[in-house]
């Protein structure tokens, strides 16, 4: 149901959402590769008022995501009634991910879209889906390489919904995660040619937890070795400076094994390990 504070606020959005219907209708069937974040959330929540068992909704499970998304996913799918699985995803076994390569991402939507059009297929759905959205045009991202090759749709992208329009028609709709901080695998916050390890990424999200819990939601721990770079939303970082925030925000990376923890003063940027690289946007 579209409320109308979002039709008086931005009737494109009806509009958008309306053609978003019409399209998964005309799809009949689909996987969502839903990670539990708002853009997969809500294309899982309307490809299910629409298409009911006809949408099948899938998490993957592996030491790439963090747990506190399978638990978004889990509490969206249980309150909202979607078709709900897990399928474990084997990147780590792959020796060109572990490496960490700056075309780390194609390797791992590889195994992913992999593993999910063959359950499309298996089961027989016929198409899969995922929640990029049209602001993800301008970011690096290898990955869409891996989608084209498995005829992966992205209907939110291919009706132009931007994440704001997204988060807004999913606060509508009743999703709780309409305002979950953008994410990303873990492997992310560590820098290419680096190898990714489990300990690694245990590392990360541990700190990640603990930073998120003295109240710092929008945050990433930059993986260094023995040292973490600290990045935090710009709006927090007068916060975050403040002589005894700081010390708890070291203290509290610190206690997950770094030795060195720094805070950027530049804050929280998307994908701020590609800067310095020479990138084609595929």
């Amino acid at each position: 149901m579209i409320t109308t504070e979002v039709v008086a606020a931005d009737p494109s959005c009806v509009v958008k959402e309306r053609r978003l219907r019409s399209l998964l209708c005309a799809l009949d069937s689909v996987v969502v590769a839903f990670s539990g974040g708002v853009d997969s959330a809500y294309l899982a929540w309307v490809a299910t008022r629409e298409l009911g068992a006809r949408a099948l909704c899938v998490t993957a499970e592996s030491e790439s995501y963090p747990e506190h998304h399978r638990r978004l996913a889990e509490g969206v799918a249980r309150e909202f009634g979607l078709r709900h699985e897990y399928v474990r995803t084997r990147e780590m076994e792959r020796p060109e991910y572990r490496a960490n390569p700056t075309t780390r991402c194609y390797h791992c939507k590889h195994e992913l879209y992999g593993r999910l059009t063959t359950l499309a297929r298996d089961r027989g759905f016929g198409v899969v889906v995922d929640g990029n959205n049209a602001d993800d045009r301008g970011d690096y991202r290898p990955g869409r390489q891996a989608a084209r090759e498995f005829g992966v749709r992205s209907p939110l992208d291919e009706l132009d919904l931007t994440k704001s329009e997204i988060r807004a028609l999913a606060r509508a709709g009743g999703l709780p995660v309409w305002d979950e901080p953008a994410s990303a695998c873990l492997s992310s916050r560590i820098p290419y040619d680096h190898p990714i390890t489990s300990d690694k990424l245990r590392m990360v999200e541990r700190a990640e937890a603990a930073v998120a819990a003295l109240g710092f939601r929008v945050c990433r721990v930059r993986h260094h070795e023995t040292s973490a770079r600290l990045e935090v939303a710009s709006d927090m970082l007068e916060r975050a400076f403040e002589p005894e925030t700081h010390a708890a925000l070291v203290r509290a990376v610190m206690a997950v094994g770094y030795e060195r923890v720094t805070l950027d003063p530049r804050g929280y940027r998307q994908g701020s390990l590609n800067e310095g690289l020479v990138l084609r946007v595929v």
